[in-house]
């Protein structure tokens, strides 16, 4: 997450940094682990489940069975304590609602481009949908609101969730229940590359996928990567991003807070104040070490911090905007005086939240609705984040009416004729002569 040289020149003097990134930006794809993650699935798609096998007692120590019992997963809530249990309750409910509306404005529609011809569109869901729920030192439980529920909501039929196995041999029961909230159809005890491939390949009775989502470490990254065009994905997958706008009306200790509360994600997750005032500028910077001091989680906060991790103050809000829109990042906070400018000016970021209530970590944890999957590295310039349009295909249709042949068909014959492409013209021409015969 890193400006470009051309708006760094263009903007020359009208900003300036407090605190610089590291030199070396955060590695998006390791040599190492794509042979790695290459050599896994061929070794998988050759010889099915002996390889998913072996990988998992290899890597994860577990050699029970994969395909997770219905009732047990049922049973996963009331082995959670009460309040936790109902947090994962409010946020599958507030996310799958949000799906819902966003899936109901997504509507099916037909119109007459020309007298006689009519075109349209009609939203179809995927048939069967693989996502993948980390459970290693961060769970990242709402995963399964992101991904199974919002799928649901969208109409697929199939979602199959896989979640490695813990030191126990068992499912994290927070991320099973939060699966089975979100409508999880089957769950498989597998993790990293071998799960994905597993779904990918349709290993375990079930038919190929046809998307793969989820979050995860550097290896499943890869093995999406490396699936993508076989399958479809999400997103590619970088270190998680956040870049906060804000000026001498923010709480320099919130805005500290919300900077290491998307640090904390990995060692290497950028991020990043653009301020208009200098003086809140170096207020953060102190809030965070101050914050850094206590935190349980600062052995992986404080290097991101301090290695990606920069503070930049410029001259105006235009400056500002146009710095943030080149960083495109993949959580963008407004905490300013009129975050109303800032949103009907800025278009590249994965998620926007606006005012001092709206910290990133209420989208994270599932408790705005939206979605926490979005695009990283820059992604955001070009595409959005998960939602349940992805999992919908926009199919167009067209019908043309026998009146409607001899205005269309002249004009691809001259098209056609002139690119040299016969059978083409030929098929106009001969709707011609059966409309004229």
């Amino acid at each position: 997450m890193r400006f470009t040289p051309r708006v760094l020149t263009q903007h020359d003097g009208q900003f300036r940094f407090l605190k610089a990134p590291s030199d070396s930006p955060a590695a998006q794809h390791d040599p190492r682990v794509a042979e790695t993650v290459s050599r896994m699935l061929s070794d998988i798609e050759r010889r099915g489940l002996d390889a998913v096998r072996q990988y998992s007692r290899d890597l994860d120590g577990f050699d029970g069975e994969f395909v997770l019992d219905p009732e047990d997963i049922a049973r996963s809530g009331s082995r959670l304590p009460a309040e936790l249990a109902q947090a994962i309750e409010l946020g599958s409910e507030r996310t799958r609602a949000f799906a819902a509306e966003t899936r109901r404005h997504l509507q099916d529609f037909e119109v007459e481009t020309a007298p006689g011809i009519t075109c349209g569109v009609r939203y179809v869901p995927l048939r069967q949908v693989g996502a993948y729920l980390p459970a290693g030192r961060f769970p990242l439980t709402a995963s399964a609101f992101m991904s199974v529920g919002v799928a649901k909501e969208a109409g697929v039929d199939l979602v199959t969730a896989a979640t490695p196995p813990q030191p126990n041999g068992r499912a994290n029961d927070a991320v099973l229940y939060a699966a089975h909230l979100s409508g999880a159809d089957r769950i498989f005890l597998l993790g990293g590359v071998q799960a994905l491939a597993t779904m990918a390949f349709g290993l375990l009775d079930e038919l190929p996928a046809d998307m793969i989502v989820g979050a995860g470490n550097a290896f499943v990254a890869e093995a999406k990567r490396q699936l993508f065009g076989r399958v479809a994905i999400d997103l590619p997958a970088g270190p998680s991003e956040v870049a906060i706008i804000a000026d001498e009306t923010a709480d320099p200790e919130i805005v500290a807070a919300d900077l290491l509360g998307q640090a904390e994600h990995g060692p290497t997750s950028p991020a990043a104040l653009i301020t208009t005032s200098e003086a809140l500028g170096r207020a953060v910077a102190a809030a965070v070490e101050v914050q850094l001091e206590t935190l349980s989680t600062a052995e992986i906060a404080g290097p991101a911090w301090r290695n990606y991790g920069s503070i930049t103050v410029a001259d105006t809000p235009e400056v500002a905007a146009t710095l943030m829109d080149d960083l495109a990042p993949e959580h963008l906070e407004i905490i300013t005086a009129d975050d109303a400018w800032y949103h009907d000016r800025l278009r590249n970021y994965g998620s926007i939240f606006l005012g001092p209530w709206s910290t990133v970590a209420y989208s994270d944890k599932g408790m705005a609705g939206t979605n926490h999957t979005l695009p990283t590295a820059g992604g955001a310039k070009h595409s959005a984040g998960l939602s349940a349009s992805r999992f919908l295909k926009p199919l167009t249709f067209q019908k043309v009416e026998r009146d409607a042949t001899v205005q269309a068909a002249e004009a691809v014959q001259v098209i056609s004729d002139s690119e040299g492409m016969e059978a083409h013209s030929r098929t106009a021409t001969y709707r011609l002569d059966r409309f004229r015969g």
